[in-house]
């Protein structure tokens, strides 16, 4: 313990260039959750699940556990391939010592830039390249984080909506037209929610939407 604290309190070079690293390193480890949400293919899968949901109109079925814990699963399956790029490439020589922590950041980043510039619209990008004054980039590797991050979101964030305006269509046409046939008969005290609910519900069990919906977000990637 007391040579924990020595490292931080120490004026050597070597021991604060070592402690700031650390600062960082607990910095990242504390952003980490913010990192997965932002930067990698769970905004997208949490926000159509959640559309299918509000679509069904269910309430709180599944309940926000259930959808959470699905889209974690499918972001580590969908993200695997980056994730072993930036183990293999990164963090194992960093282990063993055969790189920098500096070339270590260089290798990991490089995977996951590629993962984003793959899902982010040039429109986008090109908002905030323009905004901070930027030149544009000959190779993914020179964007920086900063930037492409908040574009990768807003990207994802329009094509997560894209997705939850196609599967609302058919729940909606279901509404519409149970709401015609209870006008029609005069029950127009009865929520035509109540009468759709159940039919919505066949129609998503008969068609295997869950299997559809995670198609598609894999499909997507």
């Amino acid at each position: 313990m007391n040579e924990f604290i020595d490292m931080f309190s120490s004026s050597d070079p070597e021991n604060v260039s070592t402690s700031i690293k650390l600062v960082l390193l607990l910095t990242v480890l504390t952003l980490a959750p913010s990192i997965l949400i932002l930067m990698t293919s769970f905004t997208r899968i949490v926000i159509v699940l959640s559309f299918v949901r509000t679509s069904l109109a269910t309430q709180q079925m599944p309940p926000n556990q259930v959808l959470i814990g699905l889209a974690l699963f499918l972001t580590f399956f969908i993200m695997a391939p980056v994730f072993n790029e930036v183990y293999d490439n990164a963090l194992q020589p960093l282990f063993d010592e055969e790189i920098t922590l500096d070339e270590a950041y260089d290798e990991a980043s490089t995977p996951i830039k590629q993962f984003m510039a793959e899902h982010t619209r040039q429109k986008d990008l090109a908002l905030f390249m323009n905004y901070a004054e930027l030149e544009r980039p000959n190779a993914v590797e020179e964007i920086p984080l900063t930037t492409l991050v908040p574009a990768f979101a807003i990207s994802e964030l329009k094509t997560a909506f894209q997705m939850g305006f196609m599967i609302f269509v058919p729940f909606l046409i279901i509404d519409m037209a149970v709401a015609s046939v209870l006008m029609s008969m005069g029950m127009m005290m009865l929520p035509p929610v109540m009468i759709s609910l159940p039919f919505k519900i066949l129609l998503f069990v008969l068609v295997d939407g869950w299997y559809l919906i995670t198609h598609s977000l894999l499909d997507s990637f």
